[in-house]
């Protein structure tokens, strides 16, 4: 049995099969529905559930509290009956294809304390097209699977640019820092993800990292600046202490080649001696935007950090439309890790 899906606004059509997810057969039709991590947890495939009934027999649904009733998670529901969707679809992201690629680890730098940027070399004569903002996944040994955002942008893809924090408990990441050797060959899959730049807004634009999740975001500013963009464009960077900032000039070095952008780190556990902002990230982006409601919102980080600025920004009249976010999960017994 399989069931027809209709999307609003964009008017398109695509069949699910018995027992698949509304993504995995948008996925597979090249409808461009919006995702992260795949595993019910960030909210980023949020649609509207116009007409029609669906299930979750996974039971992930931890995105869907506190929503509204008619929220549908594309990523974990399985149609009962035909559905309609509203939804802001990527047609762009639909464009590209997933592949499955080996690939060797070219350089591996410990940028700090807890965060090393990997840049892997796929073979000779091979690119991995993708859109700033992406993720790509690890493909285990045993099946398992690990995401991590890709740092780089698609015109400098000569290396894939990946910063990777040192998880508590984490195995693989563990792997990363104490074993993995440069010139080790690993298996991947991508590119994956709907967090990507909207280039055809004229909103001013804040992009908010928390911890690593200043990888993606770099990709999305390093893009935009290639493309010319003068739209304003504000990076605020949260992290607990001055210590957890990686890469601390790269910021400062855009600031000066580039007037339309600023940058703001936040520390939320600063030290005594730190003379910059403080707090939560997402409260210093209210105190100097009040207007919110006006701009383009890129968040990434953890889904607490995502969470809370989603739901202080849309209390200040932002919608849902203009904010784009991108959470990193893990856990030490889940088959996949973001960050």
């Amino acid at each position: 049995m399989s069931f027809t899906i209709d999307t609003l606004p964009d008017g398109h059509r695509f069949t699910v099969e018995s027992g698949q997810t509304l993504l995995e057969a948008a996925i597979a039709q090249r409808v461009g529905l919006p995702y992260g991590c795949r595993d019910g947890k960030c909210g980023s495939c949020s649609a509207q559930l116009v007409s029609g009934r669906v299930v979750y027999p996974s039971g992930k649904t931890a995105a869907l509290e506190g929503q509204p009733e008619d929220t549908c998670l594309t990523c974990q529901a399985v149609p009962e009956t035909d559905c309609t969707l509203r939804v802001a679809e990527l047609e762009t992201v639909a464009d590209i294809e997933v592949r499955t690629l080996p690939c060797r680890v070219a350089e591996k730098t410990r940028l700090n304390h807890d965060v090393m940027r990997l840049r892997l070399k796929l073979p000779q004569g091979q690119r991995l097209q993708f859109l700033a903002g992406q993720y790509l996944e690890f493909i285990l040994a045993d099946g398992r699977r690990r995401a991590f955002s890709i740092a780089s942008a698609p015109h400098d893809d000569a290396l894939i640019e990946l910063h990777i924090r040192q998880v508590p408990g984490g195995e693989f990441t563990d792997y990363i820092f104490d074993e993995l050797q440069e010139k080790t060959i690993l298996r991947l899959q991508g590119p994956l993800g709907s967090f990507v730049l909207r280039e055809g807004s004229a909103r001013p634009m804040i992009f908010i990292g928390g911890g690593t999740g200043f990888a993606p975001i770099k990709g999305l500013l390093e893009h935009a600046f290639h493309l010319g963009i003068q739209r304003p464009m504000n990076l605020y960077w949260g992290v607990r202490s001055e210590r957890d900032i990686y890469l601390p000039e790269l910021p400062r070095d855009w600031a000066g080649e580039h007037p339309s952008f600023s940058y703001v780190p936040v520390l939320s556990e600063a030290d005594t001696d730190w003379t910059g902002r403080r707090g939560y990230v997402h409260e210093a982006v209210l105190e100097d935007h009040p207007d919110i409601a006006n701009y383009d919102v890129y968040v990434s980080g953890p889904p607490v950090m995502v969470e809370a600025a989603r739901a202080a920004f849309e209390a200040r009249g932002l919608s849902m439309d203009h904010i784009f976010s991108d959470a990193f999960e893990w856990a030490a017994d889940s088959p996949s890790y973001k960050g």
